[in-house]
């Protein structure tokens, strides 16, 4: 069991290796012990044939040097002593004349004697080259097998285990470190470099896996971040209910003197100034009204808006900072525009987009301020939108996909809190409608509104 298990454990390379040259030694075992014992048999077989026929050669009345091919025999004949006879085969042979003496254990020859001639005869066994010639089987068989054995490996490690083994596996673990790392670039494998075999449904299921797990995390990490929009928004519900319910009283006191003065005023000046002062607390008034809608929720009622003095009134009421009589406001609203809404609303949306307009622009002398609108068709319905364009510094680009979010903003000072483009957004979805933002190719920030046209 301990060897299985450090088998099991060995990586899957080094696995294989040792398979593949299991493999072969069980192989190059079952080759050799089927043909060697084969080959011995055929040269036994060979080897016995020969010595019979030799044995035949002897008794036959021609003469043996006068046969062909007996030169690789050595046939000597003569006397005992020139023929080299041993005693046990010159004993022999007196008793059993014309008989054929042979004894492989004890000599390589084999002797017979001629009566009538009075002369022995001796060939020689050639038992050297049945000897030689299994060891040469081995040989070739060992070299063949060595051969065999070198260009498989070469095959096998080279092109065939690294192309359709251990780059797929390379391939799962390089991505599988990536999800590791929470690199979501690096971690799904190309489709292109999956096979069609079971490491590829292997791979296909780790694809599937992973994107199932990040859709998975994206889907909470949405849950999370609007549960905790939800509370900031509860929170800030609650400290907007009690900012308005603080701001009414002082308002109040605040319009009726404005209403006093106004009665008593004689000053054209002063009575328009006092007129612009009501205009000022009215829209105070207006979102004070505004703050209560994060505590308690609004009937609205919509009607019909014209857009061209709603816009005039929003940089009216923009152009009291001081840094508005500078810059060049344009407003390119054609007259018969209109969309279905809540003027006081709208109004709120565009002060907030006329405000964050004059508020990136650098320089207020080359300010310039730009809204415009056009009838377009929408999802199949008519819209009217509403660009409003500056040319400022723009939108960073790290800001850009967030910018309708709450507390998003490059400018946390007194000028701002980050909410002004988030509640924009919340009153143009709550009018149907839709807004986005983007960079000018020549310079500034675009921001669009798109409303439900008036029929």
């Amino acid at each position: 069991m301990s060897l299985l298990r450090m088998f099991a454990d060995l990586k899957v390379r080094p696995k294989l290796m040792v398979l593949h040259n299991l493999f072969f030694i069980v192989l190059a075992a079952a080759t050799y012990f089927t043909l060697i014992p084969f080959y011995k048999q055929q040269v036994a077989s060979a080897r016995e044939r020969e010595l019979s026929i030799i044995t035949q050669i002897f008794r036959l009345e021609t003469p043996l040097s006068k046969l062909e091919g007996l030169e690789a025999y050595e046939y000597i004949e003569g006397a005992a002593a020139d023929v080299a006879l041993p005693p046990v085969a010159h004993d022999w042979l007196d008793k059993n004349p014309g008989g054929v003496w042979k004894n492989p254990t004890l000599s390589h020859y084999v002797f017979t004697h001629d009566p009538r001639a009075g002369v022995y005869r001796r060939l020689t066994i050639p038992e050297t080259y049945y000897g030689d010639s299994v060891r040469r089987a081995q040989l070739a068989l060992f070299m063949v097998l060595g051969i065999v054995y070198g260009l498989a490996v070469l095959l096998l490690e080279s092109w065939i285990m690294p192309l359709f083994v251990y780059r797929p596996i390379s391939l799962m673990l390089d991505a599988d470190d990536a999800t590791q790392h929470g690199d979501r670039a690096r971690e799904m494998i190309d489709e292109a470099m999956i096979p069609g075999d079971e490491i590829g449904q292997i791979m296909r299921s780790r694809n599937q896996t992973v994107a199932d797990l990040r859709r998975q995390e994206d889907d909470l990490r949405q849950k999370n971040e609007l549960l905790e929009m939800q509370d900031r928004l509860a929170s800030l519900g609650l400290m907007s209910a009690s900012v308005a319910h603080e701001l009414n009283t002082p308002l109040a006191v605040l319009q009726g003197s404005i209403e006093k003065l106004a009665e008593t005023a004689t000053c054209p000046q002063m009575i328009t100034r006092l007129e612009r002062m009501k205009r000022v607390t009215g829209r105070i008034r207006k979102i004070s009204e505004g703050l209560l809608d994060f505590a308690r929720a609004r009937t609205h009622q919509s009607a019909p808006v014209d857009l061209r003095p709603l816009i005039d009134e929003a940089w009216t009421l923009v152009a009291i900072d001081d840094k508005a009589s500078d810059v060049s406001f344009v407003n390119r609203i054609p007259a018969e525009a209109k969309v279905m809404g809540e003027s006081d609303r709208l109004l709120q949306v565009f002060l907030n987009l006329l405000r964050n307009a004059l508020n990136a622009l650098p320089d207020s002398k080359n300010g310039r301020v730009e809204v415009s609108a056009q009838r377009i068709s929408y999802a199949g319905r008519p819209y009217v939108s509403i660009k409003v364009e500056d040319n400022g510094v723009g939108i960073p680009a790290d800001v850009l996909p967030d910018i309708f979010e709450a507390f998003v903003t490059t400018r946390l000072d007194s000028k701002g809190t980050g909410l002004g483009l988030t509640v924009a957004e919340g009153i143009v979805q709550q009018h149907g409608g839709a807004i986005t933002a983007s960079n000018r190719p020549e310079r500034g920030a675009c921001l669009e509104v798109r409303l439900p046209a008036l029929v």
